[in-house]
């Protein structure tokens, strides 16, 4: 083998060590976009999520204050807040008894609050509050 052949085998060697590196950059540069967006996509749900918490207790809170204004008040109402909507229900189980049911909803996320109180006057008593899965 002379001199020359030599040569043109270390630059075949050369080309395809550099084929090789670039496709492991490529591989690695594209696991990290794939992952920075699934990272992304989890973010924003958990952030959408607890928005909907937040909306969930805030109509339970509305709810609890329509109740102390009104000792008799069974009904339902709503709160469009930010992003969301919650909408929250009193429904009376007999004298100072009430539970209230709440729902804020963000984009497609859902969160429910049902909230129990056995006495209004002369202090609102909670016996639970609590996120439920369904009403």
């Amino acid at each position: 083998m002379n001199e020359k052949d030599y040569n043109n085998h270390n630059g075949y060697a050369a080309l395809i060590s550099v084929l090789i590196a670039g496709a492991i950059g490529v591989a690695v540069a594209t696991s990290l976009l794939v992952f920075g967006v699934g990272v992304s996509r989890t973010t924003f749900s958990r952030e959408q999520s607890g928005q909907a918490q937040a909306l969930a207790d805030a109509c339970s809170e509305e709810a609890l204050q329509q109740i102390r204004d009104a000792t008799v008040f069974s009904g339902t109402g709503s709160l469009t807040l930010g992003q969301g909507t919650c909408i929250y229900t009193v429904t009376s189980q007999g004298g100072s008894n009430r539970t209230v049911t709440a729902s804020g909803t963000v984009g497609a996320t859902v969160r429910r609050v049902r909230v129990i109180i056995n006495a209004i006057n002369p202090t609102m008593s909670l016996v639970s509050w609590q996120e439920v899965a369904d009403f």
